[in-house]
């Protein structure tokens, strides 16, 4: 099955047509556009070029950025024969097969550079199938992801392997492979200047669905330049980028978090629009939205976390679309919420210093004593019923005995909370005037 891959002894087959995305593929480094970040001599590869040290690599980014093409590009300047595989369509005998061949080779005195698509679809034991051939040379690796490697790849591989992460091509980026396809077609594409755009945008950052449009568009036989909304009935827009269970999900639900916490409501709707079009369970984002309130705003508005669980419920009854139209009611009204972590940080250091002095016993005067013996020994003697002491606070400890008392909870200046730290600071008063009573 390898031979199938291997493109380093193969005769030209004969040419028929050619998509466009293929007779534009770059033949050297300096064409790629969009990638200049790692690319330049002062970029991770091409400092490893200048230096001839071409190490193990690891390509991630989103479609249609460049990996493939720049991988049988390192292997030209390198000298390496370029053996293609992919993850989806290869198991443990193929792999076999493919390691003996680049063995021999080496014996050869060629090195093999196995560029293989999808590493992350590898399972682990097939992931450590690789160790050993890189650590002896038998070949140089490069795997390409459009998934987080640390979140999807071996930590031994990771270790052998240096990851170079690739952009997604920008509209500047995209305009200049439009021209070049222009001159290759030998005409402009028959577009005015906003449905040009428009046709950037729908190949969302992608340079091989880019292609495939423009090769689309060329086919047309039209007399007058098209406008966006001509275009847009011709040409169907691309589905965004988004995996529920992969890391752009937690990218965009970050986004959306932080969002509200800057208290930006034109932000965080266009972040949980995003992932509604993207498939995103609205039941999902109705959790994270009340937690936003939980985590983010809590006391300085108490009736934010109430709003939130009014419009989850909403939705549950009016189901979708209607109901997403309540969640983004609750969406607007927390960014806008005054913001507290008070409670928040207040519950994480109590949890620690619970952590921390967790055998130390309750105080004896506030223990239960629901037998004869305990309250012979002590247990719940001399507590204050606060009901019954002026202003209705007796001032008593109720920490453990001998631990010095902390203070958790600081309420901020802002919104409800300004009421609760006048509380605080009346009780603060009010305790130090009991304990010298």
């Amino acid at each position: 099955m390898s031979d199938l891959f291997d493109t380093s002894s193969q005769t030209p087959a004969p040419q028929g047509p050619r998509p466009l995305a293929d007779r534009l593929r770059p033949r050297s480094l300096d064409q790629v556009i969009g990638q200049d970040k790692v690319l330049s001599p002062e970029g991770p590869l091409g400092a490893m070029l200048v230096a001839k040290s071409l190490s193990s690599l690891i390509l991630w980014g989103p479609p249609g950025v460049g990996k493939t093409t720049i991988a049988r590009l390192l292997a030209d300047q390198s000298d390496l024969a370029f053996v293609q595989i992919s993850a989806i369509f290869t198991g443990v005998p193929d792999l076999k097969k493919i390691f003996e061949s680049a063995r021999i080779r080496r014996q050869n005195g060629q090195g093999t550079l196995l560029f293989v698509d999808e590493i992350h679809r590898f399972n682990k034991a097939q992931q450590d199938g690789f160790l050993p051939h890189m650590e002896d040379g038998t070949i140089l690796l490069v795997g390409a992801t459009t998934e987080n490697p640390s979140f999807e790849l071996n930590a031994a591989l990771m270790s052998r392997a240096q990851v170079i992460i690739l952009d997604r091509l920008g509209l500047a980026d995209l305009e200049r492979m439009t021209q070049r396809a222009e001159q290759d077609l030998g005409r402009a594409l028959p577009l005015k200047g906003e449905a040009r755009e428009a046709l950037m945008e729908m190949a969302d950052g992608d340079g091989r669905a880019l292609l495939n449009l423009i090769e689309q568009v060329s086919a047309w036989k039209i007399e007058r330049n098209l406008t966006r909304e001509q275009l847009a009935t011709r040409l169907m827009r691309r589905a965004a980028k988004y995996d529920k269970a992969g890391e752009e999900h937690y990218n965009l639900i970050s986004a959306l978090h932080k969002s509200v916490r800057g208290s930006d409501p034109d932000a965080a709707l266009y972040w949980f629009a995003r992932m509604l079009e993207g498939g995103e369970d609205p039941r999902f984002l109705a959790r994270r939205i009340t937690r936003m309130a939980v985590e983010d705003i809590g006391l300085a508005d108490p009736h934010a976390q109430q709003i939130c669980l009014e419009s989850w419920q909403t939705y549950e009854r009016l189901g979708s679309p209607e109901g997403e139209l309540a969640l983004a009611q609750a969406l607007v009204y927390i960014a806008l919420a005054p913001k507290s972590n008070a409670v928040y940080t207040a519950y994480k250091a109590a949890r620690a210093a619970a952590r921390d002095t967790g055998s130390h016993p309750p105080p004896l005067h506030i223990r239960n004593a629901p037998t004869k013996l305990m309250k012979e020994i002590g247990y719940g003697a001399g507590y204050a019923y606060d009901h019954d002491a002026e202003d209705g606070f007796s001032g008593q400890n109720y920490f453990p005995d001998g631990m010095k008392r902390p203070v958790y909870y600081l309420p901020p200046e802002r919104g409800f909370e300004r009421e609760l730290k006048k509380r605080i600071d009346y009780f603060v008063k009010l305790r130090a005037k009991r304990q010298t009573d």
